[in-house]
């Protein structure tokens, strides 16, 4: 199919009826308040397409160490995890990339897991550590913009992780290993990660409880490179190494690589207690984690001069050739990250009968400790101590209260909502004379910062026949922006810049149709308008450049996003099948793009911007069968092509008609499950994503070097051997054929998994 005719069979859906995804009307399961605002296999009311891995999937088909491996396989969904226990791991969706972190929201058990500090893939990561695979109930995504009961952070989908709820007394043991061989330029080592885990859980009465731990130490493959451009012409001056690689950049530019960096040594440790109590009218849950990371990080040089002794810095002759190596250029790639964080959530959800429910929830994620220390001096000097910087991102956090009331009578469900939710960022970096255990000395760099939004919602799902379900909705919010500041001792005079404070206001309509008919048929298409208010460094990021400092704009406009699905599904007593049609126009998009910061400057910079409009459409192909062929085999697949195009970008002509950054053409997943009796199961499962840019004009057409981004194809197996009623054991390998691949970073090559699981 063209993407003209797609584009035409959307339009065409989207006049004549915009719906809701594939479910059937008769024998729906009760839907709660809490089902709605919290996802849980129950909302079928929820106006989206959805997918859903169970614990038991999961533990069958996925090599699972950290909890963000258990998206692996559902369709149109990309993890950038670069190691085991990686903090940086964004997660892109059918019309969002990898740099776009702002666009998805990512819950567990209604705790916001989404950094909307930022929308980035570097300190606006998710914060996945704050749960563990062992937990997991099920984890469901829910596509698009669709639902009033979300706010526009869900352009790109809604994730929500489910954990246990203890019915009796249980328990959990794991302990995992893992390791790989990866070599790449000169490195060429083994890196090891192991996990140990546990819970336990039990209902007395009306009171459950289950508590639970988790430590994951492990050691990362370079996440860096440290590069240097060729200079143009030959010269005899500096110190003669051996060692460097040449190589090309992504912009094609002649480059010598000097060595690795970002070699991360982690210990991660996450415990959590979830607390339940029925009360006569009411279910009350209450759950406390913590989260600590302590990262310590290396670098290696290629480089060697006549003596055989490594050099960090300086000015080095290389094949005839004069680079100038900063102190910095090795010297940031060494840190201690020391973090120590909380969440907590409560929530009340209305119990007994009547057509009458309600639901409170109120979360808070609390950065108790986030400091990072690096030296400013050059290596080796500096592993003994030295100067450095230490960078405080103490006080940064987010908080969010929601409501929810539902009036549920025959052939009609109505929920009003509201919501809450305050975004901190304090980010502060200060001198020291010692980084590695020195005190904080003078500020040199700040960025303060709030967002704030308030909402209304209301959303109506009536059953026009026994087949026929429609849902309206629309979402009201104010937003707003305050306590902006940034400082840096990196001008003359020291900049001091307390930022403008910012109000906006949006309503989002929403609106559903869907068509549940015979033979398993259900035709269903969506409509979903979404304002994605800009975040606090999008707003408050300064640049700094030599001794000019310049702050963006920090009267950015939201994004304002159109989207539209049809989906078509054909349920089968052994399987599924479905077509999903998706078009998504956003106004204004908040992209980073390089453009002059001074009107009429041929200087360029790079820092985030309003995108005049960005169009994405694409088609969705899933499978999924059961005893396929055989008995006990199992497959499932999909394939998402996208059209990403920049339509208008009136600041920088050069990006128009060309690729939206961070998406992919295609995408598409495998997975194949033999189960030949109850005891063993054998998986075979593949991930494919063709190349995408990270520019947006595309001009960094290479692909595999250090930031360049290549298409990758990964196969993964899996054997699990269910030992008795309380031991499994299991064994994987991902990225069987060692495929090397770079999105920015180098990923991981063959990483073999052997786990050994008890439960009671």
């Amino acid at each position: 199919m063209s993407p003209k005719t797609a584009r035409a069979l959307l339009l065409g859906c989207s006049i004549a009826a915009i719906a809701a995804p594939a479910f059937a009307f008769e024998g729906d399961e009760p839907v709660t308040a809490v089902d709605t605002l919290i996802i849980s296999a129950a909302a079928r009311q929820t106006p989206a397409t959805q997918e859903t891995s169970t614990a038991e999937e999961i533990k069958q088909t996925v090599n699972a160490m950290n909890v963000e491996d258990s998206v692996k396989y559902i369709p149109s969904l990309i993890v950038r995890k670069r190691h085991i226990g990686d903090t940086q791991a964004p997660l892109a969706t059918r019309t969002s990339g990898l740099g776009a972190s702002a666009r998805t929201l990512i819950y567990s058990d209604g705790v916001l897991l989404s950094a909307l500090i930022g929308n980035n893939n570097s300190t606006a990561s998710p914060r996945w550590g704050m749960v563990t695979p062992e937990e997991i109930e099920a984890v469901d995504f829910l596509y698009g913009p669709f639902s009033a009961a979300y706010a526009g952070n869900s352009i790109g989908g809604v994730l929500n992780i489910r954990t246990r709820t203890p019915t009796k007394r249980e328990g959990t043991l794991h302990l995992a290993g893992a390791w790989q061989d990866f070599a790449q330029y000169g490195t060429d080592d083994t890196f090891r990660a192991s996990q140990i885990s546990g819970s336990y859980g039990d209902r007395i009465g009306d009171f459950w409880f289950r508590f639970s731990a988790n430590e994951v130490v492990s050691n990362s493959q370079p996440l860096t490179y440290v590069t240097v451009a060729k200079p143009t012409t030959t010269s005899a001056s500096g110190t003669v190494v051996t060692g460097p690689f040449a190589d090309v950049n992504r912009l094609n530019s002649p480059i010598a690589v000097f060595g690795a960096g970002g070699l991360e040594h982690q210990i991660q440790t996450n415990m959590k207690l979830r607390l339940g109590y029925d009360l006569p009218f009411a279910t009350a849950i209450y759950t406390i984690g913590r989260f600590a990371n302590n990262t310590d990080s290396d670098v290696e040089t290629y480089a060697r001069d006549a003596a055989g002794q490594p050099v960090y810095s300086g000015t080095v002759n290389f094949e005839g050739y004069a680079y100038s190596l900063a102190a910095s250029a090795f010297s940031n790639g060494v840190y201690a990250l020391d973090e120590d964080h909380l969440a907590q959530s409560l929530t009340l959800a209305s119990r007994g009968e009547g057509p009458w429910g309600w639901n409170l929830a109120a979360s808070l994620y609390d950065y108790r400790k986030s400091l990072q220390r690096t030296p400013s001096t050059a290596l080796p000097a500096a592993y003994a101590g030295a100067a450095g910087n230490i960078v405080d991102m103490k006080g940064t956090g987010w908080r969010t209260l929601d409501g929810v009331v539902s009036y549920d009578m025959e052939g009609q469900k109505v929920l009003f909502g509201a919501h809450s939710d305050q975004v901190d960022l304090s980010n502060t970096r200060y001198a020291t004379t010692n980084w590695i255990d020195g005190e904080k000395g003078t500020k040199n760099l700040q960025s303060l910062g709030q967002t704030q939004t308030n909402a209304f919602w209301a959303q109506d799902a009536i059953d026009l026949s026994d087949s026929i379900r429609l849902t309206v909705g629309g979402r009201y919010e104010d937003w707003q922006a305050s306590h902006g500041f940034n400082y840096s001792t990196a001008t003359n005079p020291v900049t001091s810049v307390t930022q403008p404070a910012r109000s906006d206001t949006a309503f989002s309509p929403k609106a559903s149709l869907t068509w549940a008919g015979m033979n398993g048929w259900t035709v269903s298409g969506s409509y979903g308008e979404a304002y994605r208010f800009p975040t606090v460094t999008e707003l408050y990021q300064a640049i700094t450049t030599g001794s000019t400092i310049t702050v963006p704009n920090p009267d950015l406009k939201p994004e304002h996003a159109r989207s539209v699905e049809l989906a078509v599904e054909r349920a089968f007593d052994n399987g599924r099948l479905r077509a999903s049609l998706f078009d998504e126009r956003i106004t204004d998009a908040l992209i980073s793009q390089t453009a002059p910061l001074v009107p009429n400057s041929t200087t360029l910079f790079s820092y985030v911007q309003n995108i005049d409009r960005t169009h994405v459409q694409g088609l969705e192909l899933v499978a999924e069968g059961h005893d396929l062929f055989m008995r006990g085999l199992d497959l499932s697949a999909s394939v998402t092509l996208t059209d990403p195009v920049v339509e208008k970008d009136a600041a920088f002509a050069a990006a128009v008609g060309k690729q939206v950054p961070g998406i992919p053409k295609v995408k598409s997943t495998i997975v194949a499950t033999f189960r030949p009796d109850d005891k063993w199961a054998f998986t075979l499962a593949g991930r494919y994503s063709s190349r995408l840019f990270a520019t947006i004009d595309n001009i960094d057409t290479v692909t595999h070097t250090y930031q360049g981004f290549d298409p990758f194809l990964v196969a993964d197996v899996r054997v699990t051997y269910q030992i008795d009623d309380h031991w499994q054991a299991a064994v994987g390998v991902d990225n069987v054929t060692d495929s090397r691949y770079l999105l920015f970073h180098p990923f991981p090559g063959r990483t073999v998994q052997a786990e050994l699981n008890y439960k009671f």
